[in-house]
């Protein structure tokens, strides 16, 4: 429907005038999901973002205040450093975040807080270490 509303027209009588027309032509028959919910849609509140958050996930998408994102980029790398094969790759792992939360820290805040610190890598490494002699 590409066609604009002549004017004088009320805008009203021109929408359902549209609306009969497509009716009458059949535009409405068997259309998917006919009579049927909408898919997703449950007892829940509503939340006017519903079909943002749900081709987000269907795209896999993540957003997360940038605070939170580097939170949870902490955690995976404390957690690839009691896996990382050498005390050289665990160094670089906590260094290179360290300079992400100081960086993150130099700034101010788009979001919520941080609350992290820059770790301290010899004790990372220390623990490191004694995971490997308790796994050994």
């Amino acid at each position: 429907m590409t066609e604009r509303k002549p004017p004088g027209v009320p805008f009203e009588s021109w929408v359902d005038r549209q609306i009969r027309e497509a009716e009458e032509r059949g535009a409405f028959d068997r259309l998917p999901g006919a009579g049927k919910p909408l898919p997703g849609v449950t007892d829940a509140p509503y939340d006017e973002l519903w079909w943002i958050k749900r081709k987000m996930a269907r795209e896999g998408w993540s957003v997360l205040p940038p605070a939170l994102a580097l939170r949870k980029e902490a955690e995976d790398v404390l957690a690839a450093a009691v896996r990382a094969p050498s005390e050289r790759i665990v160094r670089k792992l906590v260094e290179d975040l360290n300079v992400k939360i100081r960086d993150h820290l130099a700034k101010p805040p788009p979001g919520p807080p941080l609350g992290l610190k820059p770790y301290d890598v010899e004790e990372v490494v220390r623990q490191w270490r004694e995971g490997r002699t308790a796994a050994e």
